[in-house]
């Protein structure tokens, strides 16, 4: 019961050496400990687990308190090249079963230039379209009123006059 206590006001606390060394790689990828069992499964095997060996190694973990060779390794490893430092915790590789892992500056820099390119060919394509199916217009931007459309001025239509008369 006691173990119980001290697991609720340490929780990062493991009784197991093995066991902390698994979640201490596990914090420095910033991952969960059973994420870091499935990559090491997949480094080890070069596979993905099945639901049945995901299910039976999940309950060797966290019941029997059971770490496989090949999780130990993978700790060992990631744990060494945290002391080295050369621990990339950002490396999608780490992150390959995360859903809400995202590596947003390069797609939102294409997307940002795409939508750019976009607004630009709507704005310049409606004013080109707009001056060619005008005959004679009166301005450049909209909106294109022709000269027909507006009427004479008042300076033409007094020299009409004196011409006509």
């Amino acid at each position: 019961m006691s173990g119980f206590f001290q697991t609720l006001l340490r929780p990062d606390r493991e009784e197991d050496p093995e066991r902390t060394e698994v979640a201490r790689a596990a914090n420095l990828l910033q991952i969960g400990e059973f994420q870091l069992l499935q990559l090491a499964y997949h480094e080890w095997f070069g596979d993905d687990m099945t639901e049945a060996q995901s299910d039976h190694i999940f309950r060797a973990y966290m019941l029997r308190n059971e770490v496989p060779a090949w999780a130990r390794h993978f700790a060992r490893q990631i744990l060494a090249r945290d002391a080295a430092g050369m621990l990339d915790d950002s490396d999608p590789a780490f992150h390959r079963y995360d859903c809400e892992y995202y590596r947003s500056l390069p797609l939102g820099a294409r997307r940002l230039a795409v939508a750019i390119a976009c607004i630009a060919f709507v704005v310049w394509g409606g004013i080109l379209v707009g001056h060619f199916s005008a005959r004679s217009v009166t301005s450049v931007l909209p909106p294109y009123f022709e000269e027909n459309e507006l009427g004479p001025r008042q300076d033409q239509q007094a020299v009409g006059d004196l011409r006509g008369s």
